[in-house]
């Protein structure tokens, strides 16, 4: 009779070319879709624990793990986390554009088949550090799709990322973590909070008080006025913002800002706004803020 751990074995060396040891399990079982209005990535499976990032209804996550209790560990856009089963549908296949993947084998190339097993056939073969965009989920399978070829490869030797950038005939990654959505996340917990000048939080803000907290959870020290947070991070444009970047206003002052708030994506930001007297989202693109926008920093 052939264990558990030799089945396993002879799957690893199928799938991956001049591996000598392999890890045992696979890191996905499926795609799922978000069914309600918006449903929270916690840090743990939990819902007192920390908010990593929202889904929208119909966004797809990889779903890593059953964690018990209708939760499900999964992947969004290259932040782990934990979601509710109630609000997820689960299915062991599916298409949707995912993300990116990046081949993890230790310097061993990876077999591209043309069906979600060993046994179909090889289409290709990738390069340990290739990068490949995923394109859905056939439970512990990845499809695939690379230089124009569709494919699929086993999950267990694939690291998602968060994006890829072209650098002549080199592509690179970013890191997985995702700080920066992590930040905007945490940020979105305070919205309602009252505006109180001088404000350092949890109870109350000010502009520069909302965003000096809010990096605090995550180890990071800012100055703390608006015009003293200019020193830190370094600048970007306004084209090049990304989720988490401190954007920084001016209006009727004689100092070089006179506002700041955190770069939320999609042309919003949050802010403890002076408007509202509340933390709240408005847009940077467009009306009031487009106009007195000046500057951006990079944080982490």
């Amino acid at each position: 009779m052939i264990s558990s751990k030799t089945l396993r074995m002879l799957f690893a060396t199928a799938a991956v070319s001049g591996l000598c040891m392999v890890s045992a399990a696979a890191t996905s079982m499926g795609v799922g879709t978000v069914n309600t209005d918006a449903l929270r990535l916690r840090q743990s499976a939990s819902t007192d624990s920390t908010i990593l990032a929202t889904v929208s209804e119909g966004e797809k996550v990889i779903v890593l793990e059953d964690a018990g209790n209708n939760w499900y560990k999964v992947d969004y856009k290259s932040v782990e986390g934990y979601m509710s089963g109630e609000y997820l549908t689960v299915a062991a296949k599916g298409d949707a554009a995912i993300g990116y993947g990046q081949v993890s084998t230790d310097g061993a190339t990876l077999n591209v088949r043309s069906g979600p097993a060993t046994t179909y056939s090889k289409v290709t073969t990738l390069p340990a550090g290739t990068i490949f965009q995923i394109v859905g989920v056939d439970g512990s399978w990845y499809k695939i799709s690379y230089n124009g070829q569709t494919g699929y490869v086993s999950s267990e030797y694939v690291e998602t990322v968060k994006e890829t950038t072209s650098r002549g005939n080199e592509t690179t990654a970013t890191s997985s973590s995702s700080m920066g959505e992590q930040v905007v996340a945490y940020a979105k917990q305070f919205l309602g909070t009252p505006y109180v000048y001088g404000g350092n939080g949890p109870n109350s803000f000010d502009c520069s008080g909302f965003t000096k907290y809010v990096y605090a959870h995550f180890g990071v020290t800012l100055n703390r006025t608006a015009t003293d947070q200019l020193a830190n991070g370094t600048s970007v444009s306004k084209s090049q913002l990304q989720p988490g970047d401190l954007v920084f206003f001016r209006a009727n002052t004689t100092k070089p800002v006179s506002h700041v708030g955190i770069y939320i994506g999609g042309g919003q930001f949050i802010h403890a706004s002076t408007n509202t007297y509340s933390v709240q989202i408005d847009n940077l693109d467009s009306g009031y803020y487009s106009r007195v926008y000046v500057y951006g920093r990079h944080i982490m």
